[in-house]
């Protein structure tokens, strides 16, 4: 137990970083730029950055970090029958790769070796990611993993939600949106700050890594 205590307190809360995105962009595109300069400055940073592997975001995610001297970490699977899927990108060549045997575990081994994420414009894929994120970090307020919105499309979308379904305050506090990549790094140090007022030394809860870091 007093190892486990001392392991924990001796790194940051929040060290490892997922990525979130949709795979099917060009490096052209401005979303795929925003994701690759924010993971570039974490790296440079001493940040951990995690992601599915694939393409587009994924790819922009890894690719960023390496420039910016920092670790990277896949998650994948290698999908037989699953024709709708993405797959691992060969280009996406991380320090380390955890691969999966499915989607959903894929999913929760991402949430599991991240300690917060950043969500950037994808599709149903992201979306699955971005609800599963939200509720764990209601579940488990406190001692959960918080997340930022990229994009200022966010705002009509979480205001359209917020109007729309029966959400608590706690719930809203979780995340921050954000547009502009200079933000990014001080929104985490902030998370930092905020989680660090809590006492996790023998929490049951934080021993759970899908839901604490």
């Amino acid at each position: 137990m007093g190892d486990d205590k001392q392991t924990h307190l001796s790194r940051p809360l929040i060290k490892n970083i997922a990525f979130f995105g949709d795979a099917n962009l060009p490096k052209s595109d401005p979303v795929y730029k925003d994701a690759y300069e924010v993971a570039k400055t974490l790296g440079e940073h001493g940040y951990t950055i995690v992601n599915g592997g694939g393409p587009g975001v994924m790819n922009a995610a890894t690719q960023g970090a390496e420039d910016g001297g920092g670790e990277t970490l896949t998650v994948t699977f290698y999908p037989d029958d699953a024709p709708g899927f993405e797959g691992r990108y060969v280009g996406n060549i991380p320090d380390r790769e955890i691969i999966t045997t499915n989607y959903i575990e894929r999913m929760f081994k991402l949430l599991e070796h991240g300690d917060m994420f950043i969500i950037f414009k994808g599709g149903s894929g992201t979306m699955s990611e971005f609800g599963t994120a939200w509720v764990l970090a209601k579940l488990y307020y406190g001692h959960h993993k918080p997340f930022i919105l990229f994009g200022d499309f966010w705002k009509n979308l979480i205001n359209d939600i917020k109007n729309n379904m029966n959400l608590d305050k706690e719930e809203l506090s979780v995340f921050e949106i954000l547009t502009d990549r200079v933000k990014v790094l001080p929104t985490i140090e902030k998370f930092e700050k905020e989680l660090m007022k809590v006492d996790h030394a023998g929490c049951k809860v934080c021993k759970e890594r899908a839901f604490m870091t």
